[in-house]
């Protein structure tokens, strides 16, 4: 079985100690590819290192998350540009919302949005959405904005089974991750009525590991075990999941991986 992790900050300092050995126990354990989600602009050279490092495997994005959104938000803005002028990225992201830390920027939050929303549009790349307490606002954001040529991911997608068809109506995808496999996750609810043709697998490594893990570092070499829960919670063979997520990832990433 081949697996993709559609979201993976495996270029974080959490990974200095053991970051090659993760990603070839990853591959080891069935990834195919990792795509990692941009944050900021001290993030980029990390992962074009792990590019040039894993060629074909680990797979930069980029965009600013919206917890790195600060008072220079348009000058940092300008600087990635340029970096999307000179080269490819697989997506555009992390960029969304985020009303679960500081509220204070929410405004220029939507503004970088809108921003990354338009590169997305004009390079023909997948937007990778960060929701977290805000699904709802992300969701009016990019139905405010949405045309034909826009696609991409609800990434660590908790919603309700009404966001959830609102996303899928716009043609975007639900990433799946270790919130699956929490006791009051809640997705255990959602997910039978979505079925397969809309989900992506996901980690968010560092962060949010599945169980047995939670509460320890992520790591891609975890997706099997989302995998399994996603399984368990549609009635569908793993064989199946891994078949059709990984499917799903391809057709997301194959402007940059065809």
């Amino acid at each position: 079985m081949e697996f993709i992790d559609t979201h993976a900050h495996i270029y974080s300092r959490k990974f200095d100690s053991d970051r090659e050995s993760v990603i070839r126990q990853a591959i080891g354990a069935g990834l195919e590819q990792i795509y990692m989600p941009n944050i900021d602009l001290a993030s980029i050279p990390l992962m074009l290192e792990l590019e040039k490092s894993f060629p074909g495997i680990c797979i930069p994005m980029l965009g600013l998350h919206p917890c790195d959104v600060k008072e220079d938000f348009e000058a940092v803005l300008e600087e990635m540009e340029g970096w999307l002028e000179k080269r490819d990225f697989a997506g555009i992201g992390e960029t969304g919302l985020d009303l679960y830390w500081d509220k204070s920027y929410f405004e220029q939050q939507k503004q970088a949005l809108s921003v990354q929303i338009r590169w997305a549009k004009k390079w023909k790349r997948p937007l990778i959405l960060h929701c977290r307490e805000s699904m709802e606002e992300t969701i009016g954001e990019i139905g405010r904005q949405h045309s034909q040529d826009l696609a991409g991911i609800f990434h660590c997608f908790t919603g309700t089974v009404e966001q959830a068809n609102a996303i899928i109506e716009m043609g975007f995808y639900l990433g799946i991750g270790g919130v699956s496999t929490f006791k009051n996750g809640g997705l255990d609810k959602v997910l039978p009525t979505i079925g397969l043709e809309r989900l992506v697998l996901e980690t968010d490594a560092p962060y949010l590991a599945p169980v047995p893990f939670r509460g320890k570092r992520n790591s891609p070499e975890y997706i099997p075990v989302i995998a399994q829960r996603l399984a368990e919670i549609l009635d569908e063979p793993l064989e199946k999941v891994a078949e059709v997520t990984t499917a799903n990832a391809k057709e997301i990433f194959k402007a940059i991986t065809s």
